[in-house]
């Protein structure tokens, strides 16, 4: 008998104790267990690049903001296709988020080109005082009416000419070679201007169009130089700065439509903070590569003032051919290195 009550004292204990379990068990929140949105983020640099480290930043800032309603997945190494690719798909909103090249984007904004002419910014604190000022913002803007939104500016660096044939000291040293370029007539006219044949190829391509002598150089920032390895291929680097073309982050409209306002607002903020982070990890990352370059063989030409002058000079066409109702604005943005 006493064996029974103790069975049933100890029933009625572990009863008792799971109910009181159950009653002061917390439950995650909905938006805990499964995001109200998750979008994709198109990348395609690797993962350890500025502006890769830079898009998986402003997904974590928008996820921490939204308490982990809206969810950025980060895509890098080109898994989502090309730049030109991407922003087909997101005017149709197949693909949400994205960092493209201005390059890239003005074929479809022409607009866009007065931003990219070669030999328009004296360094990049110039360049910035332009983008985070008045213009950029009108910028970001204007693209706004079409079929994507502009977020942020970020870093590309500068772009400079690399071959695989001999060192360009002078002008004279680029003609007849062929130069690879990205699917961007002002960039293939502008290599042209300077007495090069210019082959555009996709950015994935590049190295096997090297190593196969399809072209004898491109022309790219350090980042991407060494990333990708171009250094195997093409040893002799020539620092022109030809252009400082920006990077752009931009949503599809199509995704836009979907959000509220406040969060529009969170995403718009979020972007701008991580913009200002992947221009501090650019500067980095360039001296970085400049280094791993030079230690990897590559022999550096630095342009003397004069002969850059004369670089610039042979383009003067190009300014004419894509920007001649804007020469008001460019001499605004000249006016702005002074």
């Amino acid at each position: 008998m006493r064996r029974i009550c103790a069975a049933a004292v100890v029933a009625g204990m572990t009863i008792l104790l799971t109910l009181s379990a159950w009653k002061n068990h917390t439950y995650p929140s909905k938006t805990e267990m499964e995001p109200e949105y998750v979008f994709s983020y198109a990348e395609n640099q690797p993962e350890d690049y500025p502006t890769t480290l830079g898009a998986k930043y402003f997904a974590e800032l928008v996820e921490e903001r939204t308490n982990g309603r809206i969810r950025i997945l980060v895509q890098p190494v080109g898994v989502l296709g090309s730049e030109n690719k991407v922003i087909k798909q997101m005017q149709y909103g197949g693909i949400d988020f994205a960092r493209v090249s201005l390059a890239q984007l003005a074929e479809y904004i022409p607009s866009l080109n007065v931003l990219q002419m070669p030999y328009l910014y004296t360094d990049s604190d110039h360049m910035w005082r332009v983008l985070d000022g008045e213009i950029g913002d009108a910028f970001l803007e204007s693209v706004s009416a079409d079929d994507v939104i502009g977020l942020s500016w970020y870093d590309a660096g500068a772009r400079n000419f690399y071959n695989s044939v001999k060192p360009v000291t002078c002008l004279e040293d680029l003609k007849g070679m062929r130069i690879r370029v990205q699917e961007s007539d002002l960039a293939a006219d502008m290599v042209e201007a300077l007495g090069a044949t210019a082959i555009p190829i996709a950015y994935g391509d590049v190295y096997a169009s090297l190593e196969q002598q399809v072209v004898d150089g491109a022309e790219n920032n350090w980042p991407s130089y060494e990333a990708m390895r171009h250094y195997e291929v093409a040893k002799y680097y020539t620092v022109d700065e030809h252009t400082r073309v920006p990077e752009m982050q931009i949503c599809s409209a199509y995704t836009w439509q979907k959000l509220s306002p406040e969060d529009r607002e969170i995403i718009a903020e979020c972007a701008r903070e991580s913009a200002f982070y992947e221009r501090e990890v650019w500067t980095q990352r360039e001296e970085q590569s400049r280094s791993i370059a030079i230690e990897n063989g590559t022999k550096v030409v630095e342009l003397s003032a004069e002969e850059k002058k004369r670089f610039q000079n042979a383009v003067y066409g190009v300014y004419e051919k894509y920007c001649g109702d804007d020469m008001g604005l460019i001499k605004e943005i000249l006016k702005e290195g002074s």
